[in-house]
């Protein structure tokens, strides 16, 4: 095992583990933690989109077991989502343009959780117009982009159904866990198609997140208010997307 990778274990198991207690499953950190590491976005796409699936399936099931999961606040969006999440998944971007998007994505979600601090109540009662007058163009919208990057998407939905009122931050969490899972596995099956995972690397590291993504979805479900998890993974992400931005411009 090299140097390299025994310092990037530790950097994916508090990764898994800070996201996972917020229902995320990680890629937005694993992939700016390895394009910093000097690998390339086209290589590790799949890596990270199958330690993705890996992370918010744990997360999916302890939110799902803690009553938390809303399949009626997920249905609109994965309806469109999932298809769309394999088109981006097939198409290539430059080193430069991934780069900008996922510095932007990276600011985009460290504002979500620095802002989105106070617990919030859910609405009980959404009609199903408007769940589905609003979920399926947001969900076409969020699958593409979470496909062309290489993600789950949830650091889009899960500011989205916060700012709305429609779920406070366990039922977000479950429902965002449930997203990216589905997300994921579409754009993975897309990147299959043209380039397999690093499958020494994704062995080492699988270990690591499962290992934090349980820790983190069983104690963000069942024990803690994810306050301080989110601003701290808010922190975290700030200081990524400000490197990611710093060295493209």
């Amino acid at each position: 095992m090299t140097s390299e990778l025994i310092v990037l274990i530790p950097l994916f198991f508090a990764a898994a583990w800070l996201y996972s207690s917020v229902g995320h499953g990680g890629a937005s950190a694993y992939l700016a933690i390895l394009v910093l590491a000097g690998f390339t976005r086209n290589e590790i796409a799949p890596t990270v989109l199958v330690l993705n699936i890996l992370v918010t399936t744990l997360g999916t099931l302890n939110y799902y077991r803690a009553g938390h999961l809303d399949f009626r606040l997920l249905l609109p969006f994965i309806l469109t989502s999932i298809p769309a999440a394999f088109v981006g998944g097939s198409m290539k971007v430059s080193e430069q343009t991934f780069s900008l998007i996922l510095g932007l994505t990276l600011l985009a979600a460290a504002l979500r959780f620095l802002i989105f601090t106070k617990p919030i109540m859910g609405k009980r009662n959404l009609s199903p117009k408007l769940l589905f007058g609003v979920g399926l163009p947001v969900g076409l919208g969020l699958g593409f982009l979470a496909g062309l990057i290489g993600i789950g998407g949830g650091i889009f939905l899960s500011p989205l159904l916060l700012l709305m009122g429609w779920a406070d931050v366990k039922k977000t969490a479950a429902v965002s866990a449930g997203f990216i899972f589905l997300n994921s596995l579409s754009g993975l099956i897309a990147h299959l198609i043209r380039t397999i995972p690093n499958w020494p690397l994704l062995v080492v590291l699988a270990t690591a997140v499962l290992i934090g993504g349980w820790i983190g979805s069983y104690r963000g479900a069942y024990r803690l208010q994810p306050v301080t998890l989110q601003r701290l993974l808010g922190f975290v992400l700030l200081i990524a997307s400000a490197k990611l931005l710093h060295d493209l411009f």
